[in-house]
């Protein structure tokens, strides 16, 4: 087995406390991508969905402390810098990183407007920001980020201008733009990505940039292309969007903590598909265990549900189809003999209720419409770290 060493991204940027965006972002999406986050905070702000009602910058000398005290231990293997502060702490940031070695991919998010319209960069500040792009990887600012900071009101012709001052990739976010479609494109010296997407139509934006700077900082970390990690960084930002869960009043935090099983490291277990005759009979069944129905195509025989934390299970309906139940699945359930209970009182019949296995499982065993072996279960622990697991290496 290869070693997979986890990814330690410092983060260097303000702490947002209606943890939507700043810090707090940075912090889940590293951890949801399978990073270790290590902080320096620049300024601490009051604020929520509504907008930021106090800002209070850090000294710059316990910024350089905070980056100092984790990478002597730590180490780091990536560097995310979102808000800054002030024009002074940028200007010793970047003296301090300019000295770090090895040089290690760094991912600038040249924060200046929160999401509500509060200004978080004066002037000086921005002009400082020159420093850090010299530095970069990549700078990815959004389009009236990008206004600010080259004057162009053409995206792409200022956007190659920064390329070509500070030898860094710019990625041109079209998040600010108009329409149904979301273009992207990440400049390079010597190369030009685009993507495009259909435009996610909610309130609850609050943290894109942050988390999608942290996302590709992770992605580098991992030794991917840049381009790559920025691809993955999108799809992560698209999905935590679809699951913003709608708190707040006004811009509120996106959806951080269902995404893991949709990007990051593969092959990933996602989705299972069984096999049935009878596609009322089988929909109920799985509706009724608590799984919750995405798809219902019976036209096309075909169901799709979604379990809690993101896994899908299908069934395909098959009236000529054989099965033979050699296979069986697993729903893993932490209230297990009163939901096994519940469910044969509805009139589930279960072939046994739960009981304690060898294996030091909990299982019940039941059979749904099509004869296929279900189990419901509650392993903790003991699915991934048995006294017997294997030794890696």
């Amino acid at each position: 087995m290869t070693e997979q060493r986890t990814p330690r991204i410092l983060i260097i940027a303000g702490s947002d406390s209606g943890g939507g965006a700043g810090i707090q972002a940075d912090i889940k999406t590293v951890t949801m991508l399978g990073g270790h986050a290590m902080t320096a905070i620049t300024a601490v702000t009051a604020q929520n969905s509504l907008g930021v009602d106090a800002v209070h910058p850090v000294p710059a000398e316990i910024v350089l402390a905070q980056i100092e005290s984790v990478i002597a231990d730590f180490g780091v293997d990536a560097i995310k810098i979102g808000m800054i502060g002030s024009a002074f702490t940028a200007r010793m940031v970047a003296d301090r990183l300019e000295a770090l070695e090895p040089r290690v991919p760094l991912v600038f998010d040249p924060v200046m407007v929160a999401t509500t319209g509060a200004a978080l960069a004066d002037d000086a500040t921005i002009a400082a920001f020159g420093r850090l792009m010299d530095l970069a990887t990549i700078t990815t600012p959004n389009l009236p980020e990008l206004v600010r900071l080259t004057g162009k009101e053409d995206p792409v012709e200022g956007a190659l201008g920064l390329v070509s001052a500070h030898r860094c990739a710019v990625l041109v976010k079209g998040g600010h733009d108009e329409g149904e479609a979301v273009a992207d494109a990440l400049i390079e010296e010597d190369n030009l990505t685009s993507w495009q997407g259909t435009r996610i139509e909610t309130p609850h934006s609050h943290g894109t940039g942050c988390t999608l700077a942290s996302a590709i900082a992770v992605g580098l970390a991992q030794g991917k292309r840049l381009a790559d990690a920025v691809a993955v960084a999108r799809q992560f930002v698209r999905l935590a969007l679809l699951e913003a869960p709608g708190l707040g009043q006004g811009h509120g935090p996106m959806g951080h903590g269902r995404v893991r099983l949709d990007v990051g490291g593969s092959p990933r277990l996602n989705q299972v598909t069984v096999t049935g005759k009878d596609y009322a009979a089988q929909v109920a069944f799985y509706r009724k265990l608590g799984l919750t129905q995405i798809v219902d195509s019976p036209v096309n025989g075909y169901a799709r549900f979604e379990t809690f934390g993101g896994a899908t299970f299908s069934v395909q309906i098959d009236p000529d189809e054989d099965i033979s139940p050699t296979t069986a699945v697993y729903f893993e359930c932490d209230d297990l003999d009163n939901r096994v209970e519940a469910l044969a009182r509805s009139g589930l019949v279960f072939e046994h209720g739960p009981r304690d296995q060898p294996w030091l499982w909990r299982e019940a065993r039941l059979r749904d419409p099509a004869g296929n072996i279900v189990f419901l279960y509650r392993a903790g622990e003991a699915r991934r770290f048995p006294p017997w697991r294997m030794a890696e290496g």
